[in-house]
């Protein structure tokens, strides 16, 4: 039975819906407000409903599915293509339900599971950049006068003591105050930082696709999990290939009458997990005493920033081919094409 195509385009309270009745051939263009959007589809047919891969998606996804619907969400760069005109709920509509009429790369539907850990990794990084912030915020508030400290955590733990007895003798109390309270705000911090990545690791022991991508070189706490949640379905992507060019860990493309010119990596996709994949091949790179013969072989005639792209790219085509064939990781593995 064929589907009947239609868009959504979902915010906050109001909900725009576009299809074509395919009985009288009448366009409808209607707004659902977000109470009565279930109840929309609950009495239909089953359809085919594109949205956009944005805030609640997934979870409008998970519901419709169950009424029977089929879901494909979308990049919002891919339905960008065919917004014609100026931007408007029912033009947006219009473009969604264009656009999931052709064929293009659908975005897997996550499970609550994976968005919870995918929540963790982002309080995570928010805390960790809020540290950070803090951090240098001290650094150039002293600064101002004359109290320059190193770059680094390290540094700045090290000369706080010394640079704030220094300061005291002649700056207010207030001031002094304030910035022993902040300074000791960053332990609060790292405990909270600490805190979120024991509870990833309880729940790396008892995800099996997490526990068997840690034992790539490499690949560890954050990088597996955010990486299972990531994902998704990993049957979603065709072969380890395209799960990398949709993370961005491939060359941009450019070129005319017939010359195509390979520039720097495309960085589509997921920013989080392709600097986690990087950061994982820099680590096998500069600290593995025995980074591998592939590495060594690609070092000698490749600068090192491509080596790590190249490596990145490699650990994310083996975290796809061990989730998607469903087996443990071996290092001297090597794939053999049917005949």
């Amino acid at each position: 039975m064929k589907l009947t195509p239609v868009g959504v385009d979902i915010a906050k309270n109001i909900f725009q819906v576009h299809w074509i009745d395919p009985d009288s051939g009448e366009i409808v263009s209607k707004r659902v407000k977000r109470a009565k959007f279930l109840e929309h589809f609950a009495n239909r047919e089953p359809c085919l409903i594109g949205m956009e891969a944005c805030g609640g998606a997934h979870h409008w996804a998970r519901q419709l599915a169950k009424m029977g619907h089929q879901v494909k969400l979308m990049a919002a760069r891919f339905v960008k293509a065919f917004n014609i005109g100026n931007k408007s709920d029912p033009a947006d509509a219009r473009a969604i339900w264009l656009a999931v009429q052709q064929p293009g790369k659908a975005v897997s539907v996550k499970t609550e599971g994976q968005q919870a850990v995918l929540a963790l990794h982002r309080m995570r990084q928010q805390l960790v950049k809020f540290r950070t912030m803090q951090v240098n915020c001290l650094r150039g508030l002293l600064a101002e006068y004359g109290e320059v400290m190193g770059k680094g955590r390290y540094a700045l733990d090290k000369a706080m003591p010394i640079v704030l007895a220094t300061v005291a003798e002649r700056l207010p109390a207030v001031l002094i105050d304030t910035l022993r309270e902040q300074w000791n705000g960053l332990s609060k911090l790292d405990e909270q930082i600490a805190t979120i990545e024991r509870r990833l690791r309880a729940w790396m022991k008892e995800d099996k696709a997490s526990k068997s991508i840690a034992a790539i070189p490499g690949i560890g706490l954050l990088t597996a999990t955010a990486a299972v949640a990531t994902m998704g379905d990993p049957k979603s992507f065709r072969s380890g290939r395209e799960f990398a060019a949709w993370l961005g860990l491939v060359p941009r493309q450019t070129g005319s009458g017939g010359k195509v010119v390979l520039l720097g990596i495309s960085k589509r996709g997921d920013t989080y997990l392709r600097t986690l994949l990087i950061h994982g091949a820099r680590g096998v790179l500069y600290n593995s005493k025995d980074p591998g013969a592939w590495v060594e072989r690609i070092g000698k005639r490749r600068p090192p920033n491509v080596v790590l792209v190249a490596l990145a790219n490699k650990m994310a085509r083996t975290i796809w081919a061990i989730l998607a064939h469903d087996r443990p990781y071996e290092a001297g593995f090597m794939s053999v094409k049917p005949a």
